[in-house]
């Protein structure tokens, strides 16, 4: 309920987004509405401008997970059948160019959190704690917002402010420019004393928004993205040190379903809410998208009464995916079983594949810990399962600790590495390591976040991405009951040198002649 409260208040103002259109007909004009210059200067007003800065990121969150999760090597895009979404298949694949919907769509959204958060930091006067909280906040947006433009496009410009209308077409960025303007935003909103810190790992009510230790690890994975490695293993050890967040106790899997919403792992997560009468107005297709393809299975037993069904399947994990589980924990591993399900324990869970069937972009691995349960959902709609009230996960603990681990082996503090690591094995019921090489931490990582929008990025700055995703789309699979099939094969395909960086969005290149396009483009 506290939880309830505090995010109403803060998207209170945001009401008359929601009125029908018959009560838009009935309010009455009292005097001068305001202009963009005179309305940052109240409380309610920047409160109501805050709110909509954690829509505009909530609203990208479809674009930045599939985008991200698509071009790793965690899954296969699926669907129905080959052609059921042209733009993730191309993703998946890497036949994509220039002109990709979703690139694009990124692109722009990335910018459009960008703006509102300049709206925030330039036009809001006074100098009251909800001001200063407001304007801390946004930039640790606006440099979530430029860590994903530098790590993705690596040229896409900086906008530190609103620009003026000679402005808009903006040349090239210089990445060196990029980071050093992440590290100033983060570092100031971290030193301004408005962001607040939980009380303890339990706090839901403080964790709903930005807190200064979600600054800390922002910068600190900043910092490891740069090969700053003792910046980084300083700035997370400050986040691990502050005991204001924890590992999620109980069974692995629950940490992704709504009734774990704001749990102590939470570093940051956009924000759902089990409210019926908002239900149109709150659905997206994040998961939808990713439970099992529901068209192609029949369900019984204990399935009929858990899984919220009626789902894409665009998200399968790879075998390759389910076999560095069992080599790393074991076929039996607590982890794995919490994660992936392969077919015969799909099958004693009561799920099959329809005799004559197939289901697309499948190797006979379903993933577990991201399917929707009908306990999840504000209503259970089987016919369109858009109505999940599971928060927007973009960071947890379990990832601060795997980036901690990272940053103190690179910078000699072997023995810090080791017990991160070990946190993360101890609550997948591992064995700890009596010492730790980079590719454990690599190999644990993709294991504990995998789908999770990590990956991709990862192994483009580890160098790894050439390796692993080279031959990825060269075939595309179908699972039957009675096995995989390749029956799509492609002549493109693969990551290719120029997929170091993201093409610069083609729309961007023909109404701006000031910026060129990233090599091998």
């Amino acid at each position: 309920m506290k939880k309830n409260i505090l995010y109403i208040a803060l998207l209170g103002g945001l009401s008359l987004m929601n009125v029908s259109c018959e009560s838009e007909l009935d309010i009455e004009k009292h005097g001068n509405m305001g202009s963009m210059d005179t309305y940052y200067t109240t409380d309610e007003n920047i409160n109501t401008a805050t709110a909509s800065l954690y829509l505009e990121a909530k609203s990208n969150y479809y674009n930045w997970f599939f985008v991200k999760n698509l071009l790793s090597d965690d899954i296969w895009c699926g669907g129905g059948q080959r052609g059921d979404n042209g733009e993730m298949e191309k993703l998946n694949e890497y036949s994509f160019d220039s002109n990709h919907g979703m690139i694009e769509s990124l692109y722009s959204g990335l910018y459009g959190i960008i703006y509102k958060a300049n709206l925030i930091i330039d036009k809001t006067e006074g100098d009251t704690p909800v001001m200063k909280r407001a304007i801390n906040e946004a930039k640790v947006f606006r440099a979530l917002g430029h860590f994903e433009l530098v790590t993705l496009w690596g040229t896409a410009p900086k906008v530190d402010h609103l620009l003026a209308a000679d402005e808009y077409r903006q040349a090239n960025g210089i990445a060196a420019d990029t980071w050093a303007f992440i590290e100033q935003d983060l570092t100031e909103a971290i030193n301004s004393g408005t962001l607040p810190s939980k009380s303890d790992a339990n706090d839901q009510e403080t964790g709903i928004r930005v807190t200064k230790e979600l600054a800390q690890a922002l910068l600190g994975k900043a910092y490891l993205f740069q090969g700053k490695n003792s910046e980084a293993a300083i700035m997370l050890d400050n986040v691990i040190s502050s005991n204001k967040y924890a590992l999620f106790a109980g069974e692995y899997d629950d940490q992704f379903h709504a009734a774990a919403n704001n749990n102590c792992e939470s570093l940051f997560e956009l924000q759902k809410r089990n409210d019926p009468e908002q239900l149109w107005n709150s659905f997206d297709m994040v998961y939808i998208m990713q439970g099992w393809r529901t068209s192609e299975l029949s369900y019984g037993g204990e399935s009929i009464m858990k899984l919220a069904i009626g789902n894409y399947g665009f998200s399968n994990p790879r075998k390759s995916l389910y076999e560095a589980f069992v080599a790393w924990e074991g076929a039996d591993g607590y982890r794995l079983g919490k994660t992936i399900m392969n077919y015969d324990q799909l099958k004693a869970f009561g799920v099959q594949v329809q005799s004559g069937k197939s289901v697309y972009g499948n190797e006979g691995y379903f993933f577990w810990k991201n399917q929707a349960f009908r306990e999840d959902c504000i209503m259970d709609m089987s016919y369109f399962q858009i109505g999940q009230y599971i928060d927007l996960k973009v960071m947890r603990y379990a990832e601060v600790l795997l980036l901690a681990a990272e940053a103190n082996l690179q910078a000699g503090n072997t023995s810090k590495a080791l017990e991160y690591i070990n946190m993360v094995r101890a609550r997948a019921k591992e064995t700890p390591l009596t010492t730790v090489t980079l590719n454990d931490i690599k190999t644990e990582k993709r294991l504990e976040l995998c789908n999770e929008g990590v990956r991709y990025q990862d192994l483009v700055r580890w160098g790894d991405a050439k390796t692993a995703l080279g031959e990825q789309g060269k075939q595309v699979p179908a699972f039957t009951v009675s096995g995989v099939q390749w029956n799509w094969q492609n002549t493109k395909y693969g990551f290719q040198d120029k997929n170091m960086l993201l093409p610069i969005p083609l729309k961007e290149l023909e109404l701006n002649p000031n910026m060129h396009q990233n090599t091998g483009w």
